[in-house]
């Protein structure tokens, strides 16, 4: 698959390499595995004079004795010996006094796992040379929780070191129309929606199935679930690591969360567990896996919370892979597709009502964008779109099909709204009816 979108990145990457070329720089990449990190790392050093090191988990003198060679053959001059990385990082970094060029280092996390001494090592390096050397020092991390650690915890060595931060998100809805257009000029809404649904605009997800041809809903579900699917272990191969030991409660109440049973109570009942806050909390602060929904403009403090599987994928995952493990294990995978198929309409008609809130998002014209939902669940509403600065409202209901929609309804809903919050009357307002012909 071509490369696509990413045009914001590569060029903040190509502002600070100009940079670099005066004062050392130091960038974080960071985004969950499968995104695109390295793929768009290596766009952008084509042509530049570049050294790309993958960390692997083996020890620190075959490290470097792997990140030698490929220095060497990278910047074409002889580099020596070195059993330790901070040591040959201090080397190369005195080599950019001469000869500024981009240093990348994939998968940066693993160093602490390798040896939590290394990192500290590096931070001396780093301040003892930065002022004076000329590296544009990239450092990418796919495990969220330990690249987080590393960077933002003030606590640890290479706190506060790092001149930008950059978070790489999955390609946005008009990047996967393109993509599928390419692929399919004849799409369908349905489609793109199964799409969206299943890969959250995840790269290598994407490529894989445009890869596969699965360019129609159907190919999709056939080519997701089917035995020997890339697939299958996806989920757990994402998570366990990030999560721990403890996974097998965490994966618990993501699938409860997939399978809609989304406030405290619920899963606490659903799982037979006591007081998860602890669980739900670092699911959401420190592995951010999950999200917290409240109803727009509810005050911070709200019990009146919904959790949410931020990924598309993990979704799907939780829902149906780990759900029915057993499909899997006894190779009854024609059952397990037909489950798919069953809750298909359900499970896309609320990634539907994702994907408009994302547009609205990436469209940039609002600034506040959210749903509402009363205690008692008579007054749900799929998407608010505010623009305080305009004073625009713009209320919606989100149905797969038209039909669906009753505006009388929708008008009752947005009436009740507006009771609650008087303050937005005097915006302009408009009522939204979104199906699958508005994607």
């Amino acid at each position: 698959m071509k490369f696509y979108n990413r045009e914001k990145e590569l060029q903040l990457l190509q502002e600070i390499e100009a940079t670099s070329r005066d004062y050392s720089q130091m960038t974080v990449l960071v985004g969950r595995r499968r995104i695109g990190k390295t793929k768009l790392l290596l766009k952008f050093i084509e042509d530049k004079p570049a050294v790309y090191l993958f960390v692997s988990r083996k020890s620190e003198a075959i490290l470097c004795q792997q990140f030698v060679e490929e220095a060497e053959r990278a910047l074409n001059i002889p580099i020596g010996q070195y059993t330790h990385i901070a040591s040959l990082l201090e080397h190369l970094m005195r080599i950019s006094l001469i000869q500024p060029f981009t240093l990348i280092i994939d998968e940066f996390q693993e160093l602490e796992n390798i040896d939590r001494s290394i990192i500290g090592d590096i931070q001396r390096v780093w301040d003892l040379n930065k002022d004076r050397s000329h590296i544009n020092l990239l450092l990418s991390g796919s495990i969220y929780s330990m690249m987080r650690h590393i960077f933002e915890d003030e606590k640890e060595p290479l706190f506060s070191r790092a001149s930008h931060i950059i978070h790489l998100q999955a390609f946005g809805t008009n990047t996967l129309k393109e993509i599928l257009h390419d692929y399919n000029p004849n799409y369908t809404s349905e489609d793109l929606l199964a799409l969206y649904t299943f890969t959250g605009g995840v790269a290598w997800y994407v490529e894989l199935l445009m890869t596969a041809k699965a360019w129609s809903c159907k190919k999709m579900i056939d080519t997701i679930f089917r035995e020997q699917s890339l697939f299958i272990n996806e989920g757990k191969n994402l998570l366990i690591e990030e999560v721990g030991k403890e996974y097998g409660i965490y994966f618990s109440i993501l699938e409860c969360i997939a399978r809609g049973i989304n406030t405290r109570g619920e899963i606490e009942n659903a799982i037979g567990v006591k007081e998860i806050g602890g669980y739900l909390s670092k699911l959401d602060k420190e592995f951010g896996i999950i999200t917290q929904h409240r109803p727009i403009y509810s005050k911070p403090a709200s019990k009146s919370v919904k959790y949410a599987i931020a990924d598309n994928f993990l979704t799907i995952w939780f829902r149906f892979f780990y759900k029915y493990n057993s499909y899997i294990e006894s190779g009854n995978f024609a059952q397990l597709k037909d489950i798919v198929v069953r809750d298909y309409p359900t499970i896309s008609g609320l990634m539907l009502e994702r994907y408009f809130r994302q547009r609205a998002k990436e469209e940039g014209k609002y600034t506040t964008i959210g749903n509402f939902w009363d205690k008692k669940g008579e007054h749900e509403i799929d998407i608010i779109l505010v623009n305080e600065q305009d004073k625009l409202l713009r209320i919606g209901e989100v149905k797969r099909q038209a039909k669906n929609i009753e505006q009388h309804v929708l008008q009752e809903k947005a009436e009740y709204f507006l009771s609650l919050y008087p303050q937005l009357a005097t915006y302009q307002q408009e009522l939204l009816a979104l199906s699958m012909l508005d994607m």
